[in-house]
């Protein structure tokens, strides 16, 4: 990726490209990214919020590289303005989203006993029968029904909730707020309360778990706080995003959903060939456009050469998840979906030591949601016709709002 600048002349920058905050219906890729990716491998964004531009990284290998390269760093971000999707913005101390090494190691260990793959397929049967009691509630009310309501949101919040220790007579205002923060709506302050309306109840519940030997999430960092592995303001700080990381698997598998539903083909195939499903899950995750526009920006701490374009220390980086999963090189024929596709080392949950922490939680969710759905309502299909969909608007996660069904 980086080449010697003394025997390659450095290109000129690219034009700015400004990229609006697009509410997009259905599972249709962002057609300003499309743009970015057609004119090269690394162009330049002015995003709707913050300040000036950032350069953004469209390739596989590029995403790869940027994303595991210590000279492209995130602390630094919290401090500066750059330009965003999101309109407000002020991380909490402590997030690992924003931690550099060796500070993300550390504040990592605190809750990783609960990510482990002993972790959380010991949390497999209580999540199915937390699954099953949702889906028999559907069976017994009849159809029609929307299965955002009735199953893809509740269910990812118990199961989060479990993992973190959230008491069940709270779980519905977590979610009020949860809901609150991923979107864009609303406005700074709207955000602000749920956000302060969130972090106050981890607060005090992080204080009433010093000495625990629990392991669930709160209780680690309860017990992390008291050994003074951490600071109570970094356990706070982590706390939140691993709450609202359960928006993400109501989204997706609401997306993969009704592509299934779209695709008589794809639903036929997960029907009829059940060993199948996990390749063709993980299709579908490279498939998917999980976010609008872009994520997280990192700080360039040194002048790096990418593709002949210079980029100085102190400019800030934006990598693309969805692009690098739509990168022909990596993926051949990559707008078709490809249930068979194999290998297939899709991006969907990061890269690098910001690869999601709750990777393997989500994909055991997405797992007991699609096999779950197709083996207990035979004959599932939209209630309505596709275009009539209702879709997430002002959000930062793309997916349905609702998913009108009949079985």
């Amino acid at each position: 990726m980086t080449e010697d600048t003394a025997t390659r002349p450095l290109l000129g920058p690219p034009p700015v490209r400004h990229w609006p905050a697009l509410d997009i219906t259905g599972t249709e890729f962002d057609p300003v990214l499309a743009e970015l990716m057609r004119e090269g491998p690394i162009t330049r964004i002015q995003l709707p919020h913050g300040e000036g531009w950032a350069w953004l990284v469209t390739r596989y290998e590029d995403v790869r590289t940027v994303t595991n390269d210590p000279r492209f760093t995130r602390a630094p971000v919290v401090d500066a303005n750059v330009t965003r999707l999101a309109p407000h913005f002020k991380p909490k101390k402590g997030s690992l989203a924003f931690a550099d090494q060796p500070e993300h190691n550390r504040l990592r260990a605190a809750v990783a006993p609960a990510f482990t793959l002993r972790g959380v397929e010991g949390l497999r049967p209580r999540a199915q029968e937390t699954l099953d009691a949702l889906v028999d509630g559907l069976l017994a009310a009849g159809p029609p029904a929307d299965l955002v309501e009735r199953v893809l949101e509740p269910f990812p919040i118990a199961v989060v909730c479990d993992v973190m220790g959230v008491p069940v007579a709270d779980r519905e205002r977590m979610s009020a707020w949860t809901r609150q923060i991923v979107s864009s709506s609303g406005g700074a302050e709207a955000s602000a309360r749920a956000k302060d309306g969130m972090y106050g109840w981890f607060t005090e519940a992080v204080r009433s778990r010093y000495g625990s030997t629990d392991e669930d999430v709160i209780s680690l960092l309860g017990a992390a706080v008291g050994r003074g592995d951490i600071t109570e303001e970094e356990a706070i700080g982590l706390v939140g995003p691993l709450q609202i990381g359960g928006e993400a698997v109501t989204a997706n598998t609401g997306q993969m959903l009704f592509l299934l539903l779209t695709r008589p083909a794809l639903l036929e195939r997960f029907r009829t060939d059940p060993a199948a499903r996990p390749r063709a899950i993980d299709e579908l995750l490279r498939y998917i456009p999980h976010r609008s526009s872009v994520g997280l920006a990192r700080i360039a701490q040194e002048d790096v050469e990418i593709h002949g374009v210079r980029i100085s220390a102190g400019e800030a980086v934006y990598v693309s998840y969805l692009s690098a999963n739509r990168d022909p090189g990596v993926f051949p024929d990559p707008e078709r979906i490809d249930l068979d596709r194999a290998p297939n080392p899709h991006l969907a949950f990061g890269h690098g030591p910001h690869y999601c922490m709750g990777a393997m939680l989500a994909r055991m969710q997405t797992e007991l949601l699609i096999d779950t759905l197709l083996d207990r309502l035979p004959g599932l299909s939209l209630a309505v016709p596709a275009a009539e969909v209702t879709w997430r608007r002002s959000t930062l996660i793309r997916g349905p709002e609702t998913l009108p069904v009949a079985w």
